[in-house]
């Protein structure tokens, strides 16, 4: 199903509804006007070299919606390894079946200390049928990359969103520290996160 932007932010929002019954809480609270939103419309997204890298790039400027304008504060480099490997073969010796994997190693710089404060990494893979017809094989290789692509970003923009929650809340605390460097799961939910005591 294809979604179109605003269609996915929305769905993104509502996914982040709270969820009582299970005792955790939406990590998008505020909205667009939320600290979660602000920083990642403060995120620059560097130019990604080569045809994943255009993909993802878009992808990930969709997702944190930068703001025109603004300085950012932040600035996201990534680097993408793009594979496509044979996983069957027929009697004949030619694949009959690919696999596509997209790898992707991203860094979030403070610029205002040029401090890294996240650094991850996130992958995806798509099958293929490797069929009769070049230009068809060719098509769905290219379809698995644009998909694959958009699972990146979601896990890319997971952890940002993560890691600006986090960096709101020791922002609130009295005597208030930086976040450490964050090595959080790529697969992590971004719709909520289990609330922390503070004593």
């Amino acid at each position: 199903m294809d979604f179109s932007k605003p269609s996915r932010l929305a769905l993104l929002l509502f996914l982040c509804m709270p969820l009582p019954a299970c005792g955790l809480h939406p990590l998008y609270k505020g909205g667009k006007s939320g600290p979660v939103a602000k920083t990642l419309g403060a995120v620059h997204v560097a130019s990604i070299p080569g045809k994943p890298g255009y993909l993802l790039h878009g992808a990930l400027q969709d997702r944190l919606m930068p703001e025109n304008g603004l300085r950012p504060r932040y600035q996201l480099e990534v680097e993408v390894d793009d594979h496509i490997e044979g996983l069957g073969v027929r009697r004949d010796n030619t694949v009959n079946r690919e696999r596509r994997t997209l790898r992707a190693r991203y860094r979030l710089i403070d610029l205002r200390d040029n401090q890294v404060v996240v650094d991850a990494t996130a992958s995806s893979d798509s099958g293929i049928d490797v069929v009769s017809s070049e230009y068809a094989t060719i098509a769905a290789e290219d379809t698995a990359l644009e998909q694959i692509t958009e699972n990146v970003a979601d896990q890319i923009v997971t952890h940002l969103a993560l890691y600006a929650e986090r960096r709101d809340k020791a922002d609130h605390l009295p005597n208030a520290v930086t976040p450490a460097p964050s090595e959080t799961p790529h697969n992590q939910a971004v719709q909520a996160v289990k609330p922390q005591n503070i004593s």
